[in-house]
């Protein structure tokens, strides 16, 4: 092919191409190692040394030529692009955004939270612990002799000798005694997962949630204890809710009593949920055994305090009137959906 013929027919190439693609065969043909100008440079070995210099210039002129006209088509076909992805990506600002649904929070952490908010109010530290526990802190430090059945494997997850799977979180409690004595007043809640060896059906679980608190100072009585839960039970269950004691047994505390709230459902009248007696069982409580404090490093023998315990699942259940504790922890996205998102 002549010059003539390549700076026409390149010119008239590049001007065709609609797209960079069939550009870029263009550019393979006239400027690539085999294409036309490189075959026309081999021309050059049968010229004579006069006319290879005027020869090589017309070239290199038409190759320049070439280049530019194809860098020109290059700018206005990569604009022309751009344009067209600018808009197929175009936003219609117009349009309504989109709706973010807020997830919804599991009734257990709704509760605890609650629970935590009540007595952070009153002036309890939140603690926590670990879930794996020594049998010191979790069996000894809170009175519960070598030979008490609560030791026994059929109760309680072993991992050695000396290591369990805390049984409650008393746990925490006789820890942060220790970590404190002999400096009072100490008042915390502490609430985290325990274990237990059980069955698990629609109101037991191998594996719950306990919220214990404790509080350790002078002229601490069951009048303060009395008061303490009753305001809890008025900020859970509503301002009508009363209180009463029943003497029961505990190990870390003596004297203990089990505590009852009048029946949120009747207000006290008799209903299915209270078995029809107008009270409902809500949580344990006493005042600190001596020997707790003492073995924890409280010595001076005219400090008092009181301790209570309850289980999550129980006033989540109560309060909400779910009927299988399995509930919590089936991830059942309809159950959780009910329960409107903690603020």
């Amino acid at each position: 092919m002549e010059l003539k013929d390549i700076i026409v027919n390149g010119l008239e190439a590049i001007n065709k191409a609609e797209t960079l693609e069939q550009l870029n065969e263009v550019r393979i043909a006239y400027l690539s190692k085999k294409g036309h100008l490189t075959s026309v440079m081999g021309q050059m070995r049968n010229l004579s040394n006069e006319e290879r210099p005027m020869f090589g210039k017309k070239v290199n002129e038409v190759k320049e030529k070439i280049e530019s006209a194809y860098q020109q088509k290059v700018s206005e076909l990569e604009a022309i692009r751009l344009e067209r992805k600018m808009k197929e990506d175009a936003i219609d600002i117009t349009l309504p955004g989109p709706e973010f649904t807020i997830g919804a929070q599991n009734p257990l952490i709704i509760i605890q939270r609650e629970i935590e908010d009540v007595f952070r109010e009153m002036g309890y530290q939140v603690v926590e612990g670990d879930e794996i526990e020594l049998d010191l802190y979790n069996f000894e430090r809170a009175n519960i002799p070598q030979d008490h059945p609560a030791r026994e494997m059929q109760d309680t997850f072993y991992i050695d000798e000396h290591t369990l799977l805390r049984t409650h979180t008393t746990a925490i409690q006789t820890r942060a005694l220790e970590e404190n004595a002999p400096h009072i007043p100490l008042k915390v809640i502490c609430p985290g997962k325990v274990y237990r060896r059980d069955d698990d059906d629609a109101t037991h679980s191998h594996q719950f949630v306990q919220t214990e608190g404790l509080v350790v100072g002078h002229n601490i009585t069951l009048s303060d204890l009395k008061g303490t839960l009753s305001l809890f039970a008025k900020r859970m269950f509503g301002d009508d809710r009363v209180i009463r004691f029943r003497p029961s047994y505990f190990q870390f505390t003596e004297p203990s009593v089990e505590v009852d709230v009048s029946c949120h459902i009747c207000n006290g009248k008799g209903c299915n949920v209270c078995k029809h007696t107008g009270w409902i069982e809500i949580l344990g409580a006493g005042m600190v055994h001596p020997h707790v404090l003492r073995d924890a490093g409280y010595t001076d023998p005219t400090l008092t305090g009181f301790a209570f315990g309850a289980g999550v699942e129980r006033i989540a259940m109560l309060k909400y009137g779910i009927e299988d504790i399995r509930s919590f922890y089936t991830n059942d996205k309809r159950f959780i959906e009910q329960f409107k998102r903690y603020e």
